[in-house]
């Protein structure tokens, strides 16, 4: 079973890190992040579950991750 998240993630200048720290815009992981058609892929892996049956399926980026 797959349901799409509605409440999208949280931008990377959102996301906290433990002790206070934040994600750098500069990071390679966060602009390689902001290039990836995420909502595409996410569209592709839902067709591959059932609407009815089943556990839910994990979110694309947490599968991929």
């Amino acid at each position: 079973m797959y349901r799409k998240e509605e409440q999208p993630l949280p931008p990377p200048e959102k996301f906290e890190l433990p002790f206070e720290g934040k994600l750098s815009p500069n990071n390679r992981w966060v602009i390689m992040a902001e290039l990836i058609p995420w909502d595409d892929f996410e569209e592709e892996y839902a067709k591959l579950f059932s609407a009815e049956k089943g556990a839910p399926a994990k979110l694309f980026r947490m599968a991929l991750g």
